[in-house]
């Protein structure tokens, strides 16, 4: 039985309004508008997807904009990830190749309700990561763990890691959702983190994983329930990730997802991230020791953000704001 501490509600809805208050200088804020660009995943999760479709994104993915070094003078990052139905995935890795730099992440477990037979589910992690996907997006069962059956929960968890296992023996990163906007509480939201944390570690340490682990997450939102991320559901997972980390040694990443759709929002979760996760962890000096400041243990999933990720740089850069034909769909 996991014992989570209680949250104060106020007093995070508080602590959380106030990192929407901070003063960004223009070359921060430029930095942090192209680190956001850097923790996309760029998103489609339609039933009208096709391959065509999902090679058009991984395109986008890879270059953003295609006029950035003419507008701009640089090239900009690509996105951290292509998040995809599994039948998406084979288009999405011939496109991007063998030595891709943008990541392959797909939803699987039935997603985004979770309400088919464990097996089903399993399947459908496994041919994901067969089919080529580097990152696993999982929805647990909300209505088991609503009911209090949080035993069933964490065994789910740990046989979908286990399923995201490659022939090689490397695991594909698994992004547990724990669809907060149906938890109802803050207090939920706090257990559901912890339980997915533990369960994700308990596989690491079957298959002998140390030092800060496996680069999994835990995830506020399919996208398809609302509310979906939040600024207080954010803190509350974040606090859990750090609390963690002060007991184990091990890193655990975040994904907002769902409803972030300005520029100005993702530079007030960069600001919560910073503030809240200032631990000095060896090896991220280049981070200030702040892991959750890259790409590899923070994520939005949020694929509107894109293009006004992209409008809100050039207005920085050239003073002048595109029209939104210059930027192609995402």
């Amino acid at each position: 039985m996991i014992s989570s501490p209680s949250v104060d509600a106020v007093m995070a809805a508080e602590r959380a309004a106030a990192f929407t208050k901070r003063s960004i200088k223009t070359s921060a804020k430029f930095a942090g508008l192209k680190l956001a660009l850097s923790m996309l995943d760029l998103t489609t999760l339609e039933g009208k997807d096709s391959p065509e479709k999902a090679r058009a994104l991984c395109r986008k993915g890879v270059r953003p904009w295609e006029r950035d070094e003419e507008v701009l003078g640089e090239r900009l990052p690509g996105v951290a990830a292509i998040c995809v139905y599994p039948a998406m995935v084979p288009a999405c890795v011939e496109e991007l190749g063998a030595g891709r730099v943008v990541r392959i992440a797909s939803v699987a477990t039935g997603f985004p309700s979770g309400q088919y037979p464990l097996e089903v589910r399993l399947e459908d992690t496994g041919r994901a990561v067969a089919a080529g996907a580097d990152e696993i997006d999982m929805v647990i069962s909300r209505g088991a763990f609503l009911a209090g059956r949080y035993d069933e929960v964490a065994e789910e968890i740990r046989e979908t890691k286990r399923a995201c296992r490659r022939g090689d023996g490397a695991f594909a990163h698994l992004k547990v959702i724990l669809e907060t906007g149906e938890l109802e509480t803050l207090d939920l939201v706090r257990k559901a983190s912890d339980l997915a944390i533990r369960a994700m570690a308990d596989v690491d340490r079957e298959a002998g994983i140390g030092g800060i682990g496996t680069a999994d997450f835990i995830k506020t939102s399919t996208g398809k329930v609302q509310p979906a991320a939040t600024m207080p559901v954010t803190l509350v997972m974040l606090e859990a990730i750090r609390d963690w980390y002060l007991e184990t040694g091990r890193v655990v990443g975040m994904k907002p997802a769902g409803g972030i759709r300005a520029a100005k929002q993702s530079l007030h979760y960069l600001v919560m991230v910073k503030e809240t996760m200032n631990l000095g962890i060896p090896g991220f000096e280049h981070v200030g020791g702040n892991p959750w400041l890259t790409p590899e243990y923070f994520r939005f999933g949020a694929s509107a953000l894109c293009n006004d990720l992209l409008r809100q740089i050039a207005w920085l850069k050239s003073g002048k704001y595109q029209a939104g034909y210059d930027f192609s769909e995402a």
